[in-house]
């Protein structure tokens, strides 16, 4: 395979779910598929879009509805993007500062909690089409709080989030791991549901990139793809994690105990029911789903982001670049599934499987 740029420069976020990007590099996977990695830690997802936008970053870790943001032009500039492979599955939380500790403890709890309130309670995710955004608002709505209405909701970089808790800037919030972990470690929250209770197994960060990077350089970004792929499988191995929690600590800026625990073992109940998966059965963590994709567009209709129904199908296949994806897994002998739409059961017992989106953005109570 003829390569037509090896040296690049991955842009990724303070979090756990970093670490296929951190263990590719370490491990010698990118190196083996002829790739230098450079690895450039980003203060915020604005940021990391806008540099990646720019041509700063060739590619980085994002959460999954950032490229379908930017694709849609939500909040900004239309740009043409491209995801290339899901790095991962769970590990995030929603944490509430430690006075609710006693008085809430499931989402019922909050809403008596937020009916006894003199005030909106405040809670904080990181990016508007972001998965911290839309797995709040579905927590919040399947509890019949209004997450546009009921409380105030703010865009918050996740290493701050701890900070503003324990300034009483926030009330609680929504975001990747270790800071709900590091929360806790600090005393001023405590985790109240694991994001894999709102949707078991739940898409979370991907591989993005321009569709004009990945249109230049196809062979550059299925050597990529494949090099995270076979990180994530090295990954899903529990003595594996336990040697990568030291190197992800690091990278993150945090001390390895916030991060340890629970990459190994997951949070909440279920113990690693709940734990971030990075490869999973055959790599099936790894495959873009269109049906994934597809779930955020019904999402953003739902609250009020899309104006108009888009072509939930026809979006999602062109943003999601099976054709690359499909070789980088061939190359890091994954297995491909027989369908690109998955069936999935969320915390409201709503089952999402792809087939009619219209119909489902179209059926909830609650909405923008």
């Amino acid at each position: 395979m003829r390569l037509e740029k090896t040296t690049l420069t991955l842009g990724y976020m303070p979090l756990t779910d970093c670490a296929p990007l951190v263990v590719a590099q370490r491990m010698g996977f990118a190196e083996a598929r002829g790739l230098t990695l450079q690895l450039a830690c980003q203060p915020s997802w604005a940021v990391l879009r806008d540099r990646l936008l720019g041509g700063e970053l060739d590619a980085a870790q994002a959460l999954y509805g950032l490229p379908y943001g930017v694709e849609l032009g939500l909040g900004g500039l239309r740009h043409e993007m491209a995801v290339l492979m899901t790095l991962n599955q769970n590990g995030q939380g929603i944490a509430l500062a430690r006075a609710f500790m006693d008085a809430v403890k499931s989402g019922d709890g909050l809403r008596r909690a937020l009916l006894a309130a003199t005030r909106r309670l405040t809670l904080a995710h990181t990016f508007p089409t972001g998965t911290h955004a839309m797995w709040l608002y579905y927590w919040l709505a399947a509890h019949r709080i209004h997450p546009l209405r009921d409380v105030k909701t703010v865009v918050v970089p996740p290493p701050d989030m701890a900070g503003a808790l324990a300034r009483g800037e926030l009330d609680g919030f929504c975001a990747g791991e270790p800071w709900p972990a590091v929360a806790e470690l600090a005393q001023i929250g405590y985790t109240l549901v694991p994001s894999a209770e709102i949707w078991p197994d739940h898409p979370e960060k991907v591989l993005a990139t321009t569709r004009a990077f990945a249109d230049a350089h196809p062979q550059t970004a299925v050597a990529l793809a494949a090099a995270l792929i076979e990180a994530g499988r090295w990954l899903d191995h529990p003595a594996q994690r336990q040697q990568a929690a030291p190197w992800i600590a690091e990278a993150i800026g945090v001390p390895e105990a916030a991060v340890a625990p629970r990459l190994i073992e997951g949070h909440g109940r279920g113990g690693r029911a709940h734990a971030v998966r990075f490869y999973g059965r055959g790599g099936e963590v790894c495959y873009p789903w269109l049906s994934d994709g597809m779930w955020f567009l019904t999402q953003y209709r739902r609250w009020g982001l899309l104006g108009q129904e888009p072509d939930y199908l026809a979006l999602a296949s062109r943003v999601n670049r099976l054709d690359l994806y499909c070789e980088a897994a061939r190359l890091a002998g994954a297995d491909l599934p027989a369908t690109p739409l998955r069936r999935s059961v969320l915390i409201d017992g709503r089952a999402w499987d792809g087939g009619d989106p219209q119909a489902y953005a179209n059926s909830f109570a609650l909405h923008a």
